[in-house]
């Protein structure tokens, strides 16, 4: 009887574990794929016969093609911004000795809270067309029109993403760095390396699997950012989100929303994806990731 009993825990456990399964899967059913379903749906055809014609409709339109090329560069040109400029401060925080620096490592996780809008407000109220830097030359030098228009153009985005997500790069940056062994840097010192080739043959290396983790994380939200592109109000520059929310919202075309839709989900998974391989293939603590 004894066997028995001790026979019949482990069979009723598993049963027991998979009962609450069941309330995740409902509220990401509910949630998440019920919505998502609906979107499929309406952009293989909706109530009518299933068909593909709307998306080789709209993926051969000038307007996508347009959307998607914008995404692609900013996406890039941004993650590159923030790989350099992120990889720039965090030697200077690690690695450079002033005080101060745990405060601002600190801050860095703060500044990660916070909203995308806030810097985009800031930039325009610094490079604005009305903005101090542009107030200031017309006061000083007398022009007709500000001389300084950056921020409305894929340029001011590019920026205000870079700024916005620099510190998704720092953060695992400074978490390797700070596993780094001091004594290999004080070696390469003391037998006369400069500070280049210690960047160059031991600080890099080893922050070669968190640049990569950080950037591909960037692209991943950069590509999918739609508040920064809204709020500078760049006219000229309309990404994949910028496209979903005009054709929807605006111009009430919802199929072709759906359409543009699945297409940005597919990528975004395809890039979701290539970030989980990366923290697979360099595993969480080399990446920084934990």
């Amino acid at each position: 009887m004894a066997d028995a009993a001790i026979a019949g825990v482990p069979a009723s456990r598993p049963r027991l574990d998979s009962f609450w399964v069941v309330p995740p899967l409902l509220i990401l059913a509910a949630l998440f794929f019920y919505p998502l379903s609906l979107i499929v749906r309406e952009a293989l055809g909706g109530n009518e016969a299933f068909t593909l014609s709307h998306f080789s409709e709209v993926l051969s339109s000038r307007r996508f093609l347009d959307g998607l090329y914008n995404t692609i560069i900013i996406a890039t040109c941004a993650t590159a911004g923030c790989i350099v400029l992120g990889f720039v401060l965090s030697l200077v925080i690690a690695f450079v000795p002033f005080r101060g620096a745990k405060s601002v490592a600190r801050l860095i996780d703060t500044f990660i809270a916070l909203p995308t809008f806030l810097v985009t407000l800031a930039f325009t109220f610094i490079y604005g067309s009305a903005g101090l830097l542009n107030v200031s030359l017309i006061r000083l030098f007398g022009f007709d029109l500000p001389p300084v228009d950056f921020l409305y153009s894929q340029w001011g985005v590019i920026l205000a993403e870079t700024t916005v997500y620099t510190p998704f790069v720092m953060r695992p940056l400074l978490a390797t760095f700070s596993q780094i062994d001091q004594a290999q840097i004080e070696v390469a010192s003391s037998l006369g390396a400069k500070p280049l080739r210690i960047i160059r043959q031991i600080i890099l290396p080893a922050a070669l699997p968190a640049l990569v983790a950080g950037g591909s994380l960037c692209l991943l939200l950069t590509v999918n950012e739609f508040g920064i592109v809204l709020f500078i109000g760049a006219k000229d520059v309309i990404t994949l989100p910028m496209l979903i929310y005009s054709k929807a919202i605006q111009e009430f075309d919802y199929t072709t929303a759906c359409v543009i839709a699945v297409v940005n989900v597919a990528l975004s998974l395809s890039l979701y994806t290539l970030y989980r391989l990366i923290i697979a293939h360099f595993g969480g603590n080399r990446a920084g990731v934990v």
